[in-house]
């Protein structure tokens, strides 16, 4: 009899019809089974993308974070905090060949290409449309007729003497301080700003005039500004705001209180940062006015923690130099206008990882810190819109020539 010697007649049957059974499985289902690999958090964070994916694949959109739709919402607020971690958004590339949703969005050669796109509404939130400038008029230059606003001496600034006199004593005291200008919506009848070195008081504030500029109707208030030195201007509102941030105006406000009073009703939405780079290697050291712009759900402490082992920081601690809290603000949207109003100096510089691989830093910007916190101020009262960052000069120029 055929077989293992070693056998028994029934088990030599019994081996027969097992091997002839395994020969028959030609679709291998008999097959072991492969151990499954264990799931980690890189395989949970690409399941978490590719969940981003199909939406889009779907819908033909991104997600929204701010819709009403909690499962829509929850992607939209998924892929907000994927684009604002650079190194999450570094390891899911792989994965983001079919539409992009990680690209990094090429810079417009400048404002107006921006803003004659779409994404300015998209940035700010905006679904009213309320912030939409694509088809505002081009500003008027500073000489047109009848929109310069020359001083005069005001001939009852005997009623207006006192107010300065008083505010000046506050000063002195300390129950007044001096604090940047946050913007034309700040100007109100009754407020105090310094402008060349001169404090001036808003004592009136006119009705809303429509205006009609380059075909198109403008709302616009006349003030009536009384300066310390006995003069005063019929300016408008929008032009004392933009004499303020031209010439890095100031703000009277009592003590302890900013600029901007936060109302008990007000969402904290965020921080806008700016660093400072404290690497020795000589390269970076040497380069002056070196910012990184960023956005933080979570304290700036918190976020540049581990800045010396991160690429983001240029593998080196960082001394935070400004820190903004931002309310009722997608400040997430911000920070990415930011980075376009300053795209033309954006820093251009390989670095190696701890890992040996090389990345390249985003959001570090040659310029000044006082334009910097201009730019930031300007964006959040709506009035960037009408400037372009100059790298020769360093200033923020009106998008006309002004």
């Amino acid at each position: 009899m055929s077989g293992d010697p070693d056998l028994s007649p029934v088990e030599s049957e019994s081996s027969r019809r097992f091997q002839a059974m395994l020969d028959a499985d030609i679709d291998g289902l008999l097959d072991a089974l492969e151990k499954p690999r264990k799931f980690d958090a890189s395989d949970r964070l690409e399941n978490a993308f590719l969940e981003i994916v199909q939406f889009r694949r779907q819908h033909g959109r991104v997600p929204s974070s701010d819709t009403r739709q909690i499962s829509e919402r929850k992607l939209g607020a998924r892929l907000d905090g994927i684009l604002a971690d650079d190194e999450k958004a570094s390891a899911l590339a792989h994965l983001d060949s079919e539409f992009g949703l990680l690209a990094i969005p090429a810079a417009p050669d400048s404002l107006n290409d921006l803003l004659a796109s779409d994404e300015l509404d998209e940035l700010l939130g905006d679904a009213s449309g309320v912030l939409d400038v694509s088809d505002l008029p081009v500003r008027r230059v500073a000489d047109a007729p009848d929109s310069v606003a020359k001083r005069k001496r005001a001939l009852d600034f005997d009623l207006f003497e006192p107010f300065f006199k008083a505010k000046h004593a506050e000063l002195a005291e300390g129950a007044m301080v001096l604090a940047p200008f946050k913007g034309v919506h700040t100007i109100h009848e009754g407020r105090f700003f310094v402008l060349n070195g001169l404090v001036l008081f808003v004592a009136e504030v006119g009705e809303s005039q429509s205006l009609i500029v380059g075909g198109k109707a403008e709302q616009k208030q006349r003030l009536r500004v009384i300066f310390e030195n006995g003069t005063e201007s019929s300016m408008y509102r929008q032009s004392l705001s933009i004499r303020l941030h031209e010439q890095e105006g100031q703000a009277l406000v009592r003590a302890g209180v900013g600029a901007d009073e936060i109302l008990d009703g007000d969402a904290a939405t965020g921080h806008i940062y700016v660093l400072e780079s404290l690497s020795d290697d000589p390269l970076i050291s040497r380069i002056q006015d070196l910012h990184k712009i960023g956005f933080s759900t979570t304290s700036v402490e918190t976020r540049v923690k581990n800045a010396a082992k991160s690429p983001t920081y240029l593998m080196a601690p960082v001394k935070i130099v400004e820190d903004y809290r931002t309310y009722n603000l997608k400040a997430s949207a911000l920070e990415h206008l930011i980075h376009r109003v300053f795209a033309e100096v954006r820093l251009d510089l390989t670095q190696v990882d701890r890992k040996g691989r090389n990345y390249d830093p985003s959001e570090w910007f040659i310029a000044p810190r006082n334009v910097i916190n201009q730019a930031i101020n300007m964006i959040i009262s709506g009035e960037i819109t009408d400037y372009v960052y100059d790298p020769v000069s360093q200033h923020l120029v009106g998008r006309d020539g002004e």
